[in-house]
């Protein structure tokens, strides 16, 4: 990449491409050297595809960029809007791209060259070759370059495969999917529970259960679908549901107390405990299954 390989001689001050000069410094896109009015995430998503021209830049890999790993955003809805932002300004058509090219369902392809402007100038040819000479290991450091290589970076998640957690996170929707069933199939019997359990909020908690019962269930093969497809947006839409997610695992996790009358209190207050903790559990699960692809 031409970018990835000039960064490596000084840092990247401008990227030039038709008449057009994108300054990273000062997060402008100029025209013939007008300045043109534009926000700084359509920006950030120009300047991204910059850094890789001719090569395709996923839907996935801006949503890294522009938005921090813990934001609940409708990222579909951000790209999509920056995107015409970007193409009204370059004056690029969708249907005929001169500059930007949409791959449908992957991400999006820049399709001119750009010209990268350093901060530093290139050293002259007989410093660069002095400089390229020295950088060159020696034989012996060779043989030890696992000794020098340094870490990855560790991010603070379980080593396990990509596979198994989707196959742990697939057991657990399924593990709602049971109680959601049950709770229906015998909606008589939750009914009962609901009242020896929260006694005259017993029609209120009933109500809650059923409606919360229809709602996961769709919400569970939804994910269960999702995941089995390995649709490459799910983490994106994984992070919109989750506020709501937690509050539907928050209720169905105080749903052993309706049964403490037959496997006892202290049973029902362990499984309670053990459900509460299924939410956080749930979403590193879904960082592990990102971090695979």
């Amino acid at each position: 990449m031409l970018a990835a390989t000039n960064v490596s001689m000084g840092t990247v001050a401008k990227y030039k491409f038709d008449d057009f000069e994108a300054d990273l410094r000062a997060a402008e896109l100029r025209r013939a050297g007008t300045r043109l009015k534009l926000q700084l995430q359509p920006f950030q998503v120009l300047v991204a595809l910059l850094e890789r021209p001719k090569e395709v830049v996923t839907r996935e890999q801006l949503r890294q960029r522009l938005w921090p790993e813990d934001t609940f955003v409708d990222f579909d809805h951000g790209l999509n809007t920056a995107m015409v932002k970007l193409r009204d300004v370059l004056g690029d058509s969708a249907s005929h791209p001169k500059f930007i090219e949409t791959i449908a369902k992957r991400g999006y392809r820049f399709l001119g060259s750009a010209e990268v402007v350093l901060d530093q100038p290139m050293a002259a040819p007989e410093q660069a070759l002095a400089i390229v000479e020295a950088s060159q290991p020696s034989p012996s450091l060779l043989d030890g370059q696992a000794a020098i290589t340094p870490p990855e970076h560790d991010s603070g998640l379980p080593r396990a495969s990509r596979t198994t957690a989707r196959l742990l996170f697939t057991l657990t929707q399924i593990m709602y999917l049971i109680f959601y069933l049950s709770a229906l199939f015998r909606w008589e019997n939750t009914y009962q529970a609901s009242f020896m359990a929260w006694r005259g909020a017993g029609t209120v908690a009933f109500v809650v259960y059923l409606a919360t019962s229809l709602v996961g269930l769709a919400v569970r093969l939804y994910l269960i679908s999702a995941t089995a497809m390995d649709y490459h947006l799910l983490g994106s839409k994984y992070r919109i549901l989750t506020p709501a997610l937690f509050v539907l695992d928050m209720i169905w996790a105080i749903a052993p107390l309706l049964i403490a009358d037959r496997i006892g209190l202290g049973f029902a207050l362990g499984a309670c405990a053990a459900l509460i903790y299924m939410p956080f559990a749930q979403r590193t699960l879904m960082k592990m299954m990102q971090r695979g692809r």
